[in-house]
């Protein structure tokens, strides 16, 4: 599985663009969040789709980020995950 090139970056940037607005985060470069020095966030392609790893508790958790519905789930988990 590969990290998200452009043309998939396009396709997630309106959930890039509602990530952006969630405090504490930092993004180094297009759709990779980082909170403090560490990563915390970033978009892999695959044959199977679109994912996101989140760092949950210290630990990836890879998403899918094909639909709305997953893209809400993620932003959900994203928000409490920086709470």
């Amino acid at each position: 599985m590969r990290h998200a090139r452009e043309d998939a970056l396009n396709e997630l940037e309106p959930l890039i663009e509602r990530l952006r607005k969630l405090p504490g985060l930092r993004e180094r470069k297009r759709g990779a969040f980082y909170r403090g020095g560490s990563g915390f966030l970033h978009f892999h392609e695959d044959p199977a789709g679109l994912f996101a790893d989140l760092k949950v508790n210290g630990e990836w958790t890879r998403m899918p980020v094909d639909t709305n519905a997953q893209r809400n789930a993620l932003v959900r988990a994203a928000r409490n995950s920086l709470t």
